[in-house]
């Protein structure tokens, strides 16, 4: 990673409509500048051994924050700072929650500030930044002590729509770049802000979702099992009942039917084959993740190796595993839970469980420092062969059937179907 530049204008803020700037050790001034509704005025630059910096205070309205767990129904005070050459600037508030140092709130606007900075002049090494940019999708950067989610849940970054259609904010939490020693480290932090912005560009896209086809399930006959229940069966038992939750409970097709003409991948290989029929390439699909998925629960060696994927499949904690086509997710795969409300009865007698899905991105290879990326050798995710495919669903399962029900963008993804 190359070093972030430190020009003259790596230090930007505003007091009463005047720009100030730390060029080389002075201070700069610029008066004819009005930001967020102040107007124009005449500051006072101090120069010295350096330059004291009055961030403007500015009143912020914050609705439309979906990911919080309190909607706010007074605007909030901040102090806002700008990034040289974005259309979005950087507001710090307290919020309402857990209060932090204001050493490591600095410290946090100045390392966001310079990542930013850093993005904008290499828009060309982060492509989602650049489409984002380029559609002024990100109305501002919002950094607070901590960012929770409706659910209470703590997250470094969130993505949450705004009152305006087409634009978002971005939510930073302070206390998560502290923990994550990422204070003061710029250059750290510009992958992470980076990926971020998969988010910020399909939030922002207020086109019309697609129709979904929900799935009939028999949710009273599925032969779910306990966890106890399942370790002291057989091979060939499991494999009897993952088919028979195939007939009542767990569906291996994209209820959206997102891969509906589309072309598919021939195993072992980049080269995508058009489909005989509209239909063609989602039955494919279907079939090599049933394939996968019976090698899961049939062989020994991922009872060994990966028991929760083995568990989760037969226990009903999944009832979906689809190939997807997502082009706004740069995922090659993605496990969503269901939330709290929208949990199920299964089975005789009823077991309330929060099922999840577990999505292959079809098109997309794995990133290299992913889980599996080994496996895959570098392929798309639909060209691999039943072995790959069941060994990448597997680590999925065993490494996010929890964790990522806990954290990250799964609650979210509900809310934003694939296209």
């Amino acid at each position: 990673m190359r070093d972030l530049p430190r020009g003259a204008d790596a230090s930007v803020w505003y007091r009463d409509g005047v720009e100030y700037r730390l060029m080389h050790g002075r201070c700069a001034e610029d008066r004819n500048v009005t930001r967020i509704g102040i107007g124009k005025g005449i500051g006072l630059c101090l120069v010295a051994l350096g330059c004291v910096s009055f961030p403007l205070r500015a009143e912020s309205a914050h609705r439309g924050h979906e990911g919080h767990r309190i909607a706010e129904a007074q605007p909030s005070s901040g102090e806002t700072y700008s990034i040289p050459g974005a259309s979005f600037h950087v507001l710090l508030r307290q919020g309402t929650g857990r209060t932090v140092d204001r050493g490591q709130a600095e410290a946090a606007v100045r390392t966001v500030v310079d990542a930013f900075t850093f993005m904008l002049q290499h828009r060309g090494d982060y492509p989602r930044f650049d489409e984002s940019v380029k559609k002024d999708a990100l109305q501002e950067v919002v950094i607070e002590p901590t960012v929770v989610n409706q659910e209470g849940k703590e997250f470094a970054f969130l993505v949450a729509r705004t009152a305006e259609p087409g634009r978002v904010r971005l939510l930073v939490s302070v206390a998560s770049l502290n923990a994550q020693g990422l204070l003061g480290r710029p250059h750290e932090l510009v992958p992470a802000l980076a990926r971020e912005f998969q988010w910020v560009v399909s939030k922002a896209d207020t086109g019309p979702r697609p129709k979904s086809i929900p799935a009939a399930r028999d949710l009273a006959r599925a032969p779910v099992r306990s966890d106890a229940d399942i370790a002291g069966l057989s091979s060939d038992e499991r494999l009897r009942i993952l088919r028979g939750l195939f007939e009542t409970y767990l569906h291996t097709t994209d209820e959206h039917r997102s891969l509906e003409g589309q072309a598919y991948y021939e195993v072992g290989t980049t080269t995508l084959v058009p489909p005989a029929k509209p239909d063609s390439t989602t039955k494919l699909y279907d079939i090599r993740v049933r394939d996968a998925l019976q090698k899961i629960v049939r062989d020994p060696a991922f009872m060994a190796q990966t028991p929760k994927a083995v568990r989760s499949l037969l226990n009903g904690q999944i009832w979906n595993v689809a190939f997807v086509k997502i082009d706004q997710r740069d995922w090659a795969t993605r496990t969503r839970v269901q939330p709290e409300d929208k949990a199920v009865l299964v089975g005789d007698p009823g077991r309330t469980i929060q099922p999840a899905s577990i999505l292959v991105n079809t098109y997309r290879t794995a990133a290299p420092d992913g889980p599996f990326y080994r496996e895959t050798e570098g392929l798309p995710m639909g060209a691999l062969s039943t072995d790959q495919l069941a060994r990448v669903i597997a680590l999925e399962i065993e490494h996010n059937i929890v964790e990522k029900s806990m954290r990250g963008h799964v609650a979210q993804d509900e809310t934003t179907a694939p296209k």
